[in-house]
This record gives structure tokens, sequence and C-alpha cells, in this order.
């Protein structure tokens, strides 16, 4: 069950519609979000919920099924949209790309890449600072300075900032340089970290476990809204699975589903999804008809020389054609 509270209900209100539940068998959490006030009951005994509706400070309730509850579509039929600002939005109705390096390296490869972004109408840009990498001995990102460095060119241009963090001391710090907070595949359960992300107000990527059901990445994201941040965006980049010949299995099935079960915005990442360059156009563009509400894509000015996941990512020209791709797409009605 989810109540969400009047702006006016008062702690004296709150306090007895609690008191209600908690007499009817359901236990209440209460939840403040940039956005509004909740009361998320947990229970399984029978009750009324117009009984609780009559309670003063109560505006809406809802009866809720699924063990996640706050990120549920059940009680939140209209799709939630997420504005970065300067007219960018990630949510329903749209097809949002975040094109970018796997790794910051330098200046001159952020400015030519905020240049090409804006050549092509892009105005979010993906780049780690901070990378997590299965060996210690690769290159493990340029950090806080080379962060700042990212930020200030691609803000010139008016180009929003996607970046992961790697662990909640990094928060703070990051805050002021990040548009969007991403959290990797190897981060989607660390629940501390879920637990600082929720109480910052910035956005936030969360990536799908690398071998994480739908159900555990919707929990996951439970843990973002729960503690105060409403602005939770949900991205499938692929699994592992038994099939060796190519990264991982891009789960399109998940696009739909999540969509139906969820009403935050759905992106996928098909660099990580196949991690073959020549075949992430063609799952970018099976995700945009599959519904995506936006795109992670991994674009390099050479993707040789890149100093990780050079395999998985496009060159400028192909991007180009892939964006061009894209807007056909969108013209003849199919996003």
């Amino acid at each position: 069950m989810i109540v969400t509270l009047a702006p006016n209900a008062s702690t004296e209100h709150i306090q007895e519609i609690s008191n209600f539940l908690g007499r009817s068998g359901w236990k209440t959490t209460p939840v403040q979000t940039q956005s509004a006030r909740y009361l998320v009951g947990i229970g399984s005994k029978e009750i009324d919920l117009r009984q609780v509706s009559q309670h003063t400070g109560v505006q809406d309730v809802h009866r809720v099924t699924d063990v996640y509850k706050l990120v549920s579509r059940a009680w939140k039929v209209k799709p939630t949209q997420i504005e970065l600002g300067d007219g960018v939005v990630i949510g329903e109705g749209s097809l949002t790309v975040m094109a970018g390096p796997c790794s910051i390296e330098d200046e001159q490869q952020v400015a030519e890449t905020v240049d090409f972004l804006s050549s092509q109408g892009v105005q979010v840009m993906r780049g780690g600072a901070f990378k997590p990498r299965s060996s210690p001995y690769s290159f493990r990102g340029v950090g806080l300075e080379g962060l700042k460095m990212f930020a200030s060119i691609a803000r010139a241009k008016r180009v929003k900032v996607i970046t992961e963090v790697l662990d909640v001391s990094a928060i703070e710090p990051m805050l002021d340089y990040v548009d969007v907070f991403q959290v990797g595949a190897r981060n989607s359960q660390n629940f501390t970290l879920l637990d600082e992300l929720g109480r910052v107000d910035k956005p936030v990527l969360l990536k799908r476990g690398l071998s994480g059901t739908l159900e555990e990445l919707l929990q996951s994201a439970e843990y973002i809204f729960s503690k105060g941040n409403e602005k939770v965006i949900l991205c499938e980049r692929g699994i592992r699975t038994y099939e060796k010949a190519y990264r991982n299995t891009l789960d399109l099935n998940a696009i739909p589903y999540l969509k139906e079960k969820s009403h935050l915005p759905v992106v996928v990442d098909p660099s990580h999804g196949i991690g073959l360059r020549k075949h992430v156009p063609t799952m970018a563009l099976a995700g945009a008809v599959a519904g995506a509400d936006g795109l992670l894509i991994e674009i390099h000015r050479c993707p040789e020389e890149a100093l990780s996941d050079g395999a998985q990512t496009l060159s400028f020209e192909e991007a180009a054609e892939l964006f061009k791709n894209l807007e056909k797409l969108a013209a003849a009605g199919i996003r």
C-alpha cells in the first residue's frame, strides 16, 4: 500500500494514519522525497482503502501488491519524466541519446567529443572518470580532476554529464560536476551506495546487475526512491549467460516488461549489451523500436586507441550514421 500524504498533513495527522494502519495489521514506513511525502504500508490483512482515504492528511491511497512499492506502476500510472535542464528530458515520449567514451582520457578527447555531439544534436555525454576494471592493471580513470575538466568543457556547450560513481565517499566531491550519477552493474546491489544516492537531488541511472533479475533491479531502484530520490532511470545493459559469442546477452524483453511494471524511464546500453562494435548500431535500433526511453552508447574519435572498451566503441562516423538512422525511425513514426 502507498499512502500519498497531503501537502498540509501535520505530524499528528501522519501519526494517526500510522496508528490506524498498525491496528489493522500494517507496518508503515514514512518516505519524504523531492516531490512528496508517503507512507509505505507492508501487510497482508484485508483493509478497506476507503477507510484509509477518509483520514485527514491523506491525499491518495493505492493498493500495491508488488514487493517493490514506490517504483511500481500500480500506483503511479503516468510515467515519470526526468528533466536535466536546457530542454533535456528522459522519459516516455522521447528517445534521449547519451554518448561518449567509456573512459575520459584527456582534454583534447573531451573537447572533440563534445563538439561532435553538439553537431549531432546530442545533449548528454557519458564518460567515466572513475573506472571499475576487472584487472587492477587496466586504466582506472582520470579521477576527480579529470571529471572537473570534463564538466567544464561539456557545460560550456550546454551538454549534460553522466558518469559513474563507485562509492559513497565519492558522491559529495562529484556532486557539482555531475548531472546524472551512474551506478554500474557491479554496484547494482551496493545498498549502502544506493541509500546515499537516495539522499541527493540528482538523477541516478541504475544499471542491471551482471546476473541480476528484473525484480532485483526494481528492488535496487526502490532503495534509492525510498530514501528520497524519485529521479531514477533503469538501464538494461545485458546480463551474463552461458553464451560466449559476445560480451553479454542484451535482454530486450526487459524494456516492455519494465515499462509495464514501473513508472520509471528505461534506457538501453547496447555497447555493453553485445560488446561487438559492428553490431552495436543494430542493437541500439532494436532497443529504440522496443520502446526504450534512451540509449547509452560508447563512442570515441579513434576506438582502436581507446584506453578501455575499444572493441565495443563506435567511431564518430559510425555514431553519426546511427544517429541518422534513429532520426529515420522517428520520422517513420516507429519511435
